[in-house]
């Protein structure tokens, strides 16, 4: 049975999507652009006849109206031709802005375990590039397009009008050239775009990653080699440039050889015309054929970038539509309301997209309304997966979570987002006021109550030393905060939310001592009669936890509070011993 072909990817009628009514801009500039194509080769009909006025002795004034004609039809040409690229240029930034605006809309439908597996700088890329690269086709390319398909029927028309053997001579090179041109875009040109943009993608997020971490390369003295996955990428990019190279070398040789060695068939065929005499048609003919000529090279190279543009269009096209492609988190009709702040854990899995193996398999648990608990392991075990899947940043594959005996996936986003506070370990704020950056949690939050939550949050020392208080614009005059710091700006922001079920994922990790012993304490405000999860490696912050669940490659393994799991002498004690080493180790022990 035949496999089902698949479906083209129509980048033209998603363009047309964008720009809605706009659309007949795009069709407009097409054809004014077409139009000034047309008018820039009928002023070498002109030549033509100029050519021919020397060439048979007669009155040079007759030049006169015919140079002025080029030069008229010349300057309107290229006026037509802005008239297309303000249409164009209309459109393209409408469909931008649109493609934007849903792409924005969509991405705040999208869980939030979204952002974690695709990661925000590739997303980003998505929103800047990928619309600036189809703004910037639209704008530019596409009129660009008409006047390289146009040209070279116009040219062929005039290069056989005149003497149509000469003309056959001179289109051979051209047609070599495009066969050769034609060669390097076939039908794995598109793959091979996608491949380079993602080798392109890869080496960019790595980099960033590196030069984040810098300061401890500087620090312990390590080199390049230190970011291994970033001297991959740069391997990989290298590899893949050669490689491509290395493939197309010989059409393109042969498509520069080609186009470049049009004069030499120009001489060939002056030969072959004149061989029987000369005559002054022929010297006018291959004096005009040595100017036009060469225009065919022009034309060809046009149309080998507009050819790359395309997919370069169709590969941002594409990124564009998988993110569109992702589904948001069904959001239940009914309003449900859980009955308390009790979690329960029945049987869930989680598998993250193109991974081998379940992230969390099969684990069950009961959480107390009230009660602090914490998860531990060693990396990878799936600690910080299970408190996503409690804030429901995505679905589990297998069983439920329930909030108040309530199956989280029927309780509105909304409503859920109000109960559950997240305080990840690495804290971000935004370019904008301490007062601002606070008050996102709850924006009609009046200043007083803002002071209240920085107090509580142990932040009255990072607002006293600001030059304006809380109004003080973060990286703004070089004013900028720690690491330590911005947490704690962060547990003020949960503060003011003030919802029932916290937790706090690796929130100290990141801390000096002195900032560790503040933001402790802003922890202990924090979670008073709340449901607490905390996510540490750190085990001296989970000892007093009313109960520890222990996870190893993503199952639960044990439970029970600190002295229950020292006295089983397993996974929890092993982990234990060994922080306990590492914090009295010390130099010279």
């Amino acid at each position: 049975m035949e496999k089902e072909k698949t479906e083209k990817f129509d980048h033209m009628k998603l363009i047309n999507d964008y720009a809605g009514s706009y659309k007949n801009l795009i069709t407009l500039g097409k054809l004014i652009a077409a139009v000034s194509a047309v008018l820039s080769l009928i002023p070498f009909y002109d030549l033509w006849k100029i050519i021919k006025i020397a060439v048979n002795g007669e009155e040079l004034s007759k030049i006169k109206a015919y140079a002025w004609q080029a030069v008229i039809l010349t300057v309107l040409s290229l006026f037509v031709y802005i008239a297309a690229l303000f249409c164009t240029h209309i459109a393209a930034f409408r469909v931008q802005a649109n493609m934007r605006s849903r792409l924005m809309r969509r991405i705040i439908t999208l869980p939030l375990g979204v952002f974690d597996e695709e990661g925000t700088g590739k997303i980003r890329r998505i929103v800047n590039d990928s619309t600036a690269a189809t703004e910037t086709f639209i704008a530019h390319n596409v009129p660009d397009k008409v006047v390289a398909a146009v040209t070279p029927v116009g040219l062929m028309v005039l290069i056989f009008a005149f003497n149509w053997k000469i003309g056959i001579i001179c289109l051979i090179p051209a047609l070599i050239g495009f066969v050769c041109m034609m060669s390097m875009m076939g039908k794995g040109m598109q793959e091979k775009m996608t491949e380079y943009q993602n080798a392109l993608a890869e080496m960019s997020g790595e980099a960033t990653e590196y030069v984040r971490g810098i300061p401890v390369v500087k620090t312990f003295g390590q080199t390049v080699y230190s970011f291994k996955r970033f001297k991959a990428s740069i391997d990989n990019y290298g590899k893949w440039t050669t490689d491509y190279t290395l493939m197309l070398r010989k059409p393109m040789i042969g498509f520069m050889t080609c186009i470049n060695a049009i004069f030499a068939f120009i001489v060939f065929a002056a030969f072959l015309v004149t061989k029987d005499g000369t005559s002054q048609t022929d010297i006018l003919n291959i004096m005009y054929y040595i100017i036009v000529t060469p225009l065919i090279t022009v034309a060809l190279t046009k149309v080998a970038y507009s050819g790359e543009a395309e997919m370069t269009l169709v590969d941002a096209m594409k990124r564009v539509e998988s993110v569109m492609a992702i589904e948001p988190l069904s959001e239940s009709e009914s309003q449900n309301v859980p009955k308390d702040n009790s979690i329960e854990l029945k049987n869930i899995s989680y598998r993250y997209k193109d991974a081998t193996r379940d992230a969390v398999s099969n684990v069950s648990l009961k959480i107390k309304q009230g009660e602090h608990v914490a998860f531990v392991g060693p990396s990878g075990s799936g600690k910080t997966t299970i408190a996503e899947l409690i804030a429901r940043f995505f679905d589990v594959t297998d069983g439920e979570i329930l909030i108040g005996d309530t199956d989280i996936r029927k309780v509105p986003q909304k409503s859920l987002m109000d109960r559950v506070s997240f305080v990840f370990q690495d804290s971000r704020l935004i370019k904008t006021s301490i007062l601002d950056n606070v008050r996102m949690a709850k924006p009609d939050a009046s200043e007083e109550e803002v002071l209240e939550a920085l107090k509580k949050a142990q932040c009255m020392d990072i607002i006293d030393k600001l030059p304006e208080g809380i109004h003080t614009v973060i990286g703004e005059k070089g004013t900028y905060l720690s690491g330590g710091e911005q947490q704690r700006i962060t547990i003020a922001r949960a503060v003011l939310k003030d919802a029932q079920i916290l937790i706090l994922d690796e929130a100290t990790a990141f801390a000096d001592p002195d900032n560790e012993a503040k933001v402790q304490a802003a922890f202990d405000e924090l979670a008073k009669d709340k449901t607490l999860i905390m996510i540490a490696h750190r085990m001296s912050t989970v000892m007093n936890a009313d109960r520890i669940y222990v996870l190893d490659k993503g199952s639960l393994v044990e439970s029970g509070n600190h002295e229950e799991l020292m006295n089983q002498n397993g996974l929890y004690k092993k982990l234990f011993d060994e922080y306990t080493k590492s914090i009295e180790w010390k130099v010279g022990a």
